[in-house]
């Protein structure tokens, strides 16, 4: 079993940055770990995914240049780092993973692939 447990979100303004955090409980080997928000009136969206396999990322267009996703070498913690933020960042940020291949590890098919959630972390931007 893996229970995965977000933290890190927070109120910034504009421009600032947050690292969001996501502990790792349980065996989790070559698998898609990632990052998904919801913003309120939205469908959840992947924001970025990582195998940790491989080590192949993959991130939405909206975020690419701006956000990291990045795991500890010992795979227990997963961080999805947040720069230049915007209010259209703001969102319910979640951690999730599955033992799927990096093939289907893509913000494109990650949404439906997630076997794994955790509670998430709320991010709250402002102008």
């Amino acid at each position: 079993q893996v229970r995965l447990v977000e933290s890190g979100g927070g109120s910034v303004q504009a421009g600032g940055s947050l690292r969001l955090s996501c502990a790792v409980f349980g065996y989790i080997d070559n698998a898609c770990m990632g990052w998904f928000r919801q913003a309120p009136w939205k469908e959840r969206e992947g924001v970025a995914l990582i195998h940790t396999g491989t080590g192949s990322t993959d991130y939405a267009d909206s975020v690419k240049g701006r956000f990291t996703i990045s795991q500890e070498n010992d795979r227990a913690r997963l961080y999805l780092h947040m720069n230049t933020l915007q209010p259209e960042d703001t969102a319910m940020y979640s951690c999730a993973a599955a033992f799927v291949g990096p093939g289907s590890c893509t913000v494109s098919t990650g949404t439906t692939r997630m076997r794994y959630w955790g509670q998430g972390t709320k991010v709250t931007v402002y102008s």
